[in-house]
């Protein structure tokens, strides 16, 4: 029979056979930002609509096309499009910003934009992400993408390639804007609909514009990096140097402004072609304003978020390895209902103590448990009948190697059993090394 409710256009079920790919991305952003100075926050999974439309910008795609938004009663809340402007209105709420500087958050949180979906590019997608408020100096944004290769190299990435730019501040913003406009306006006509609005409210989105007649006509466009003023200019300078001490490589891309309106000064990608068109997997700059917008005191900011997706995806398409899945310590099978008791006492005096156990709960004859049990890669196996009842012993095979040995089923049942999987495993570890 054919399912009737299957799950919405671009959405994704993750598996339990696939989690472990999720959780190797996780683990290994989690720990490289701690080893930065980050602490992770979590924030709620709406917002309410004013934050994304003073952050994000109201001439984005992502407010004017792809928000999910909802009026309940008289007030209009938005499922986050990305972390950013929640984990900088989190810092401000909670006080964050009267502490220590700089202060320092990563997140891992789902986001929703309505996109067209393809390869890399969800309606729901996962962000691994990070902020960092109260630094003005190009030594941050060089840590900041630092921090972002590490997790790339650490996941055993190979060609991804970054990009900087620089967008300047207002200031030379202002200028910039003035020849985009003039640039623009003689080809207004032949602008998407999207962009003669963009045209007058900031030009700078036209660069952003997903439309190939918007793009071919851009190409020409003149670049923000020949109209940065010398604030900007000299931190740009600095860090290229910055970068270049820490062996980092990079590319100058000066059509990079990154698709929402609160960067200012410095923009990056890591980008890869391994994924086809949607290559980049980690997004981030400086946001300087964009906490005095929220309603906060000027302090300066920063960060990146990556797609868990995209990581993924081009782990998998370069072969990368991933932590491999926890497999049952071992399946214990009674033979009929007698045993089923002390089957389950046994498992639970395991769990106990942190070993994974299994026991039939379906009925299952004995072939049909063993073949259960070699499915779930269980490394030992354990048979409960009347012979083992009334002695008050098993044997406990090891599945790898076929070897059997005769354990007690008494109270130091659970400490024998670790002792020889412990024995076990470094005697397997020396056979190796050998």
């Amino acid at each position: 029979m054919a399912l009737s409710i299957k799950r919405p256009n671009g959405t994704e079920d993750v598996t339990p056979k696939n989690i472990h790919k999720w959780y190797t991305v996780e683990k290994t952003a989690r720990e490289t930002a701690e080893t930065y100075g980050f602490k992770e926050i979590r924030i709620p999974t709406f917002e309410n609509t004013e934050l994304f439309q003073r952050s994000v910008g109201e001439t984005t795609d992502v407010v004017q096309k792809e928000m999910y938004s909802v009026i309940a009663k008289e007030t209009k809340f938005t499922l986050r499009p990305e972390g950013t402007a929640g984990t900088i209105r989190a810092m401000l709420q909670n006080g964050m910003l009267n502490e220590a500087m700089p202060q320092r958050a990563f997140y891992i949180l789902s986001c929703f934009r309505h996109e067209r979906p393809q390869a890399g590019r969800l309606r729901e997608f996962h962000q691994f992400g990070l902020e960092m408020a109260g630094s003005e100096k190009p030594c941050a944004d060089a840590e900041i993408i630092s921090l972002a290769k590490d997790i790339i190299d650490r996941l055993g990435l190979k060609n991804i390639e970054l990009k900087i730019n620089s967008i300047g501040c207002p200031s030379c913003r202002a200028e910039y804007h003035k020849a985009l406009k003039a640039y623009f306006s003689d080809k207004k006509d032949e602008l998407c609909d999207t962009c003669k609005s963009r045209l007058e409210k900031n030009p700078m989105r036209i660069l952003d514009c997903k439309s190939p007649i918007c793009q071919d006509i851009a190409k020409d466009a003149p670049l923000i990096i020949d109209y940065l003023c010398d604030e900007c200019s000299e931190h740009f300078e600095k860090l290229k140097e910055y970068l270049k001490v820490m062996n980092i490589e990079y590319t100058i891309d000066p059509k990079i402004v990154r698709g929402l309106d609160y960067y200012t000064k410095t923009v990056f990608e890591f980008v890869t072609t391994d994924i086809g068109a949607q290559g980049t997997v980690c997004g981030g700059g400086r946001y300087d304003g964009l906490i005095e917008q929220l309603g906060g005191q000027h302090t300066p900011a920063l960060g990146f978020a990556m797609g868990l997706e995209r990581l993924i995806l081009t782990m998998e398409s370069q072969g990368c390895e991933f932590i491999q899945p926890e497999t049952c310590d071992i399946y214990i099978a009674p033979m009929d209902e007698k045993a089923v008791p002390k089957a389950i006492s046994l498992a639970k005096a395991l769990r106990d103590e942190g070993f994974w156990a299994e026991i039939d709960v379906v009925g299952r004859g004995l072939k049909a448990q063993m073949k259960y049990s070699d499915k779930i890669g269980a490394a030992y196996t354990m048979v409960l009948g009347d012979n083992e009842l009334e002695s008050g012993c098993a044997k406990l095979k090891n599945m790898k190697t076929g070897e059997q040995i005769e354990i007690a089923l008494d109270d130091k049942f659970t400490d024998n059993f670790s002792n020889i999987a412990v024995s076990d495993m470094y005697g397997n570890v020396l056979k190796d090394m050998q």
